[in-house]
């Protein structure tokens, strides 16, 4: 056995098993330098809720290309929503703009089809759209919806003013019946209560936009019944069921001017509003209808001998309540709204005086409003202005300091105010006494009917013909009998002239008449005093002495 003795070194200094933390640590360190010096920025983009977002794990990319990676979700101070915290790679720094727009693509299944199928198994991730602007931005505010158009597409992003939502984003924007442009968003604005639509269309389509191009809503089928008939318009079978906008550039505005990004537009009903042209200068006129007003409605048009020149603006029935004279049939008010452009005048204050003048003056002429059916199915009506110079002159008026234009009442309604009057008047005869009176009469002739009819048939009425016939036979042979050349005739004759001198003989200057006179009055006196024997008479027989009774039964006495 041999003494063997450790070897025990005596040197001082760092040993070599510390060499690999060491170099461990400064590689660490390195990396971690290497880390810090060659990230990319921590944005701040804020969402309405954390759906589908991973602190983490959710990527953020740009053309499915992973451009960054989300580091933290929390919770905003007021829960008004989150904040997600993103860092970027270094290299897309330059992606950050002041409007460039982020969203989280997600499957989604909208007007515009469905999109993000690729999230099914990939996950959600965030969009990044970079935009043009000044550069340095951290903090945004992220899309609730994707924007419908792809990031740098060519064509021009307008603004859309409507006073109903009636679109949704993704909805298409047609001209000429072909897509060229979508609904890209829609809010409403806090302070002037519009709905604003945020719309693009695609290059080159976009050059067929310009000032003068006017957009209306396509939405579903619009019909239209008015006072001017009826209207159809569609768009799209795509907009007919989902809706939609389309545009066309008006020829009444003229030539268009160029237009550029975030213009903005008003969005009309329908086609047939936005080709009406609109005038910046107008005035206001009352007309009082005694009369139903019943179909005419806000904006029924005005019209002079067929051209439109105005629209109704509102039936005074408000002011009518305060009226005065409300209960004794006082005449309903109308406001109406006349554009002096639409007679073919300057758009101008100095048009607008000079209608005023005009009206005022031609109101002495037999210038009325009457109340005209626009159409018969619907009921509508419209206002026409027309000359009736075999008017009376009225002394112009005011209502509520509005010039008054006079009204009268024509065509079917003055007939029907007519029929009107007369049943009136009609209602107030007393047709119950007269049917009851003409009852009785149509009874008593029924009555005198019936006794005429019994005696017609009656026996001795019935030989009355047979017995005139016979007596015209006998006149007859009797008339034929005294021909002139008969003998009877000239007997006839010739006693009518003995009759004729005779009664010329007893005429009041003739003797005759005289001696018989002289014996009438002889003979009445002879009457006279006869009438007077009598009496006498009478008396002497009073004055004489009675009979005695002779005794009927003269046994009994003894």
């Amino acid at each position: 056995m041999t003494n063997m003795k450790p070897d025990v070194s005596t040197k001082k200094g760092i040993s070599a098993i510390w060499i690999v933390p060491v170099l461990a640590a400064v590689l660490g360190a390195g990396m971690v330098v290497f880390s810090y010096l060659n990230q990319g920025p921590e944005v701040t983009i804020s969402f309405s809720n954390a759906d589908d977002l991973v602190a983490g794990k959710t990527k953020l990319k740009l053309l499915n290309v992973e451009v960054g990676q989300v580091e933290s979700i929390a919770l905003k101070e007021d829960l008004s929503g989150v904040e997600v915290g993103v860092r970027l790679n270094k290299q897309y720094t330059e992606l950050l703009r002041e409007d460039s727009r982020f969203w989280v693509e997600r499957v989604q299944i909208g007007a515009g089809g469905i999109r993000g199928l690729g999230t099914i198994l990939s996950g959600a991730y965030i969009q990044l759209a970079p935009g043009q602007g000044k550069a340095g931005k951290r903090s945004y505010i992220g899309l609730e919806t994707p924007p419908q158009t792809r990031a740098g597409a060519p064509g021009v992003r307008l603004v859309l003013n409507a006073s109903q939502a009636a679109i949704d984003v993704g909805n298409p924007v047609l001209f000429q019946g072909y897509q060229v442009g979508r609904v890209e968003s829609r809010e409403l604005d806090e302070v002037t209560g519009k709905i604003k639509y945020g719309i693009f269309i695609d290059a080159p389509y976009h050059n067929f936009v310009n000032t003068s191009v006017r957009f209306w809503d396509v939405s579903g089928i619009s019909i239209n019944a008015s006072a001017e008939g009826f209207s159809i318009s569609t768009g799209s079978l795509e907009s007919i069921i989902s809706g939609g906008i389309a545009f066309q550039s008006l020829p009444a505005l003229g030539k268009g001017l160029p237009i550029k990004n975030n213009d903005e537009f008003w969005l009309y009903e329908s086609q047939q509003a936005s080709i009406e042209l609109t005038y910046e200068h107008g005035t206001y006129f009352v007309l009082r209808f005694n009369q139903d007003i019943s179909g005419l409605e806000e904006n029924a048009p005005v019209k002079y001998r067929g051209v439109s020149v105005g629209r109704v603006v509102r039936i005074m029935i408000n002011e009518f309540a305060h009226m005065d004279d409300r209960r004794h049939g006082a005449p309903i008010p109308v406001l109406v709204y006349v554009e002096p452009g639409r007679f073919g005048m300057a758009d101008s204050l100095e048009s607008i005086d000079f209608i005023k003048d005009e009206i005022q003056e031609n109101i002495e002429h037999g210038f009325r409003g009457t109340l005209q059916s626009g159409n018969l199915i619907t009921g509508s009506k419209y206002i026409s202005l027309d000359f009736y110079h075999a008017e009376a002159p009225v002394e112009p008026e005011t209502f509520l300091n509005y010039p008054v234009v006079p009204t009268i009442v024509v065509g079917l309604d003055s007939v029907m105010m007519s029929v009107s009057s007369f049943m009136n008047k009609l209602d107030q005869l007393p047709l119950d006494q007269t049917v009851r009176s003409a009852n009785d009469a149509i009874t008593e002739l029924g009555n005198s009917m019936q006794s005429m009819d019994n005696l017609l048939r009656a026996r001795e009425t019935q030989e009355i013909p047979e017995q005139l016939s016979q007596t015209l036979s006998a006149l007859r042979v009797a008339m034929q009998g005294i021909s002139p050349d008969s003998p009877a005739y000239k007997e006839l004759l010739a006693s009518l002239v003995s009759l004729r001198t005779t009664l010329e003989g007893v005429s009041p200057d003739s003797p005759i008449y005289k001696d018989m006179e002289s014996t009438l009055y002889e003979l009445h006196k002879t009457l006279q005093n006869m009438d007077a024997l009598t009496d006498s008479l009478k008396d002497t027989a009073t004055m004489l002495p009675r009979p005695r009774e002779e005794d009927r039964i003269p046994e009994a006495r003894n």
